[in-house]
């Protein structure tokens, strides 16, 4: 006997005892986009492998090691998208979206694609929603950036927000603090080769990304590293100042994190992070910032850009870890019973009716006795049951019973459906 074939690792089923939460999630994303003033686009799930080689950057993590990549049938190099905002640049350059009044928000969720080691929050397909300012340099689009965040977050119940916000400069004061960055590491006790052996292949292409290594050893080493802060240009000092002055004047509880330098070598400027959970046991909800030079990069013109990614699976697990309610789980407003199975047609009928007048309707479709549609129904979690017997379909009506209660009346059938949905909103009051 052949073995059932399985998802496969690293991704996963998401039924319906859960999908209803990320459901909620992405409605309060689109109210939140709406209140903004973000359009939702609808992207390919794949791109040409160029766009992110060319966009993320081939040195980083995502593009050396976790990528999907394949050939396809016409011989070109196809990749599962790793993440969002060069689509969304790729998107904005070819709709030459320049036209339009500046600057363009856009917002769009869905799975994306990453071979990494799967771990609870974390899997090989996973889905995000993705908020970006396309048009516009001013710092003011930072913030806006970074407030959206945080009223999502705010929205769905997360208590104890936090930012963390550093800069990353720009291409003109960047390489100096890189330098001075190397400096500090090569004279430490045991020197470059003290690092990891992924930091020490970062520490040419790209050493900002050794502060963000999470090995002890190698946190340890850039303990007390010269700070970005010190080396950035009068521009991005201006930016960062800005910003930072914005988020105070919000109310936001931002902190100064100099060691967040964000994984992807698109960014310039801001970078941040989102909290939300108690002090020690914190969860990092989204991560984002500016991208001046990601158009450029894909073979565009220039079109500075900000914005942020946050994962749906990560969101879930951290309202249920800080007890937020979500609402209850959706049901079905009515059940629709029989005495017989010669009934079956008048309770589909029926059913159609109550879908029709917007009250969400169940029956069996299994051939089940009374008692066991009854279970059934109590099963289902609807708060009425509708029961046609021999009698009722006789004379034209439909027992109801209130499964709260127990009461039960007889009605008219041609009214069961206006009395039911006003039963209903009296019972949600």
């Amino acid at each position: 006997m052949e073995t059932a074939i399985k998802a496969p690792r690293g991704t996963r089923d998401v039924l319906g005892d859960e999908s209803w939460k990320w459901a909620h999630v992405l409605d309060v994303c689109r109210d939140v986009a709406r209140d903004f003033g973000y359009s939702e686009v609808l992207l390919p799930i794949f791109e040409h492998t160029e766009l992110f080689c060319r966009g993320i950057g081939d040195a980083t993590d995502v593009v050396e090691k976790e990528m999907y990549t394949f050939i396809d049938k016409g011989d070109r190099s196809i990749t599962l998208r790793p993440e969002l905002t060069a689509s969304m640049a790729r998107s904005y350059l070819e709709h030459d979206m320049r036209r339009a009044p500046q600057p363009v928000k856009l917002w769009s969720a869905g799975p994306m694609f990453r071979y990494e080691r799967p771990q609870k929050g974390r899997y090989r397909q996973f889905w995000q929603t993705d908020f970006e300012i396309l048009g516009v340099q001013d710092p003011m689009a930072d913030l806006e950036t970074i407030d959206t965040s945080m009223e999502i977050y705010r929205r769905l119940g997360l208590t104890n927000l936090q930012v963390l916000i550093n800069s990353v400069g720009c291409p003109k004061c960047r390489p100096a603090y890189r330098d001075a960055l190397k400096r500090f590491i090569e004279s430490g006790p045991g020197g470059l080769e003290a690092l990891c052996e992924t930091c020490r292949g970062r520490f040419d292409r790209n050493p900002l990304r050794i502060l963000d290594c999470k090995k002890l050893a190698c946190k340890e080493i850039t303990e007390g590293a010269p700070a970005i802060l010190d080396s950035l240009c009068d521009e991005c000092a201006a930016h960062f100042e800005d910003v930072t002055r914005g988020l105070e004047r919000i109310g936001a509880d931002a902190r100064l994190d100099k060691r967040l330098v964000r994984g992807l070598d698109y960014y310039t400027k801001t970078a941040f992070e989102i909290l939300a959970g108690e002090l020690g046991s914190q969860n990092a909800v989204c991560g984002g910032g500016r991208y001046d030079n990601l158009a450029e990069a894909i073979g565009g013109p220039s079109v500075p850009g900000v914005g942020f990614a946050s994962g749906i699976e990560r969101i879930v697990i951290t309202l249920e870890g800080q007890g937020v309610f979500l609402g209850d789980k959706p049901h079905v407003d009515v059940y629709v019973v029989t005495a017989s199975n010669g009934l079956a047609l008048e309770a589909a009928a029926l059913a159609h009716e109550l879908r029709a007048s917007g009250i969400a309707a169940d029956t069996d479709y299994a051939g089940r006795g009374m008692k066991a549609q009854m279970k059934q129904a109590a099963a289902s979690g609807a708060a009425f049951v509708c029961i046609i017997g021999e009698d009722e379909a006789a004379s034209g009506t439909v027992s109801v019973k209130n499964m709260s209660d127990g009461e039960q009346r007889s009605i008219a059938r041609n009214e069961a459906a206006s009395k039911l949905a006003l039963w209903r909103e009296e019972r949600n009051r």
